[in-house]
């Protein structure tokens, strides 16, 4: 006998989209089932929100993963072999620079701050996919490193770990900037800045 029940009159893609800037917005714990069922498709009932999501645990993973397959890929040129090793540093600052600073969605990034958003053990595995992300850029930094010294372009005495961490926590502290209001037009010379280290670390002409 089919089940009766509130119709879906929402965009299920939208919705998650719309939980996504609410997690991103607030972070897990903050984000309340009331304030999602309130925003997404004019609002729903419990049953269809859990018939639509299962959980809001459910619903945060597709909303991360919504963020990863889109505002994510500012860092993925960190990975492309096709850039220069500096060139794809400064290409993945810039780039996440200015989408956490623009004013057409949440400041500060979902992947940063999501070390905030579950702060609890007993919710630690639904920040997992951010957690590897943010892993993921640690080794996207230090594979450019590792080019950089491969190819002769920095001294072999380099210490590559410490070299990609001066970038990663660079990175780390754009999304508590721009979460505070800070725009690109600071970030852009600082990266300017930044990239001065890696420039330090060059074998001589």
């Amino acid at each position: 006998m089919a089940q009766m029940g509130r119709p879906r009159t929402f965009d299920r893609q939208a919705a998650v989209e719309q939980a996504m800037f609410l997690f991103w917005q607030q972070g897990y714990e903050s984000t309340s089932l009331s304030q999602l069922k309130a925003s997404l498709g004019g609002g729903i009932s419990a049953p269809s929100f859990y018939a639509a999501f299962g959980s809001k645990e459910a619903l945060f993973r597709e909303a991360a993963q919504c963020y990863l397959d889109t505002f994510a890929r500012v860092t993925a040129c960190l990975w492309d072999d096709g850039l220069a090793p500096r060139a794809a540093i400064e290409q993945a600052l810039r780039q996440s620079a200015r989408m956490q600073s623009d004013p057409g969605h949440p400041p500060g990034c979902m992947v940063a701050l999501g070390c905030m958003s579950a702060p609890t053990a007993e919710h630690a595995a639904v920040a997992a996919p951010l957690t590897a992300s943010r892993a993921r850029t640690r080794a996207g930094f230090v594979h450019c490193v590792e080019r950089g010294m491969a190819s002769g372009e920095l001294s072999a005495q380099t210490d590559g770990v410490a070299l990609a961490a001066v970038f990663d926590s660079f990175l780390s502290g754009v999304a508590i900037q721009a979460r505070d209001g800070v725009g690109y037009a600071v970030f852009d010379p600082a990266i300017t800045q930044i990239l001065r280290v890696w420039d330090a670390n060059r074998v001589p002409d």
